[in-house]
């Protein structure tokens, strides 16, 4: 494991959604090249509308055997199946209706009519996490990990200060309070999240300037959950102009 994390920093949203795609599906090819499937993880909101949709609506996309992708959910909303507040939802529109992805490569976590607890919920998509990892491992080894960054620091649904951020011994939990709605959710745990090759996180706009600089310079998970994420080769910052205000020189790395 190395601990090199990196910041990516673009000319605006539009450039940082672009240059994520591109970057995506060269190292989906790379990945597939190696080894006979690639893991994702994602999660909604702006990475969902940012850079999943730029990569189906990128022409490259053509070039990547989808067939040989799965893809999981790092975080959802408990909401019905179809709600708009659910993130598979939003993805769906974004991402799976323009690339051939089969649909049992498709790993939801389950939905608040599915006939379970919220509870039973996280138990299930720990199992199908579990049966999908390698050998002694909790979660697959995902290639890639897709997370936004909200202004308070949360990522996935890991919130300041709530209790999920110090748990070892799950892979999936509920979430009851959220500060943002809807207040029940689910969310992988940092083992999991931190199971990943590569953590690539997704920032853009003047509010998430402070939280990267605290982040970077080695502020309390507590304080910026963000800051405890950690790919197992690399952890990329992919930022536009706007959110890179307090990111120090000596971080920005040259495009790779």
């Amino acid at each position: 494991m190395t601990n090199e994390r990196r910041v990516l920093v673009h000319p605006d949203k539009q450039a940082l959604g672009a240059s994520v795609a591109a970057r995506f599906i060269t190292k989906i090819i790379d990945v597939l090249d190696e080894q006979e499937r690639a893991d994702i993880a994602i999660s909604g909101g702006s990475v969902s509308t940012l850079v999943l949709a730029a990569i189906g609506q990128s022409q490259a996309r053509e070039s990547v055997d989808w067939s040989k992708v799965h893809v999981w959910w790092v975080d959802e909303r408990w909401a019905p199946e179809g709600d708009a507040d659910r993130n598979v939802t939003g993805t769906q529109a974004d991402f799976f209706d323009r690339v051939g992805i089969p649909s049992e490569n498709i790993h939801p976590i389950a939905a608040s009519d599915a006939g379970l607890t919220i509870d039973q919920a996280a138990e299930q998509y720990e199992r199908e996490l579990q049966a999908a990892a390698p050998d002694s491992a909790v979660a697959p080894k995902f290639d890639i990990t897709l997370l936004g960054v909200g202004p308070d620091g949360h990522t996935a649904s890991l919130f300041p200060e709530f209790p999920q951020l110090t748990i070892k011994d799950r892979t999936v939990v509920p979430v009851d309070d959220s500060p943002k709605p809807p207040p029940q959710r689910l969310t992988l745990t940092y083992p999991a999240i931190n199971a990943s090759q590569r953590v690539w996180v997704i920032l853009s706009g003047a509010e998430k300037a402070s939280v990267l600089g605290l982040a970077l310079a080695g502020a309390s998970v507590d304080e910026v959950p963000v800051g405890g994420v950690q790919g197992r080769k690399r952890t990329v910052f992919f930022v536009d102009q706007e959110a890179a205000r307090d990111v120090p020189e000596n971080l920005i790395a040259s495009p790779y």
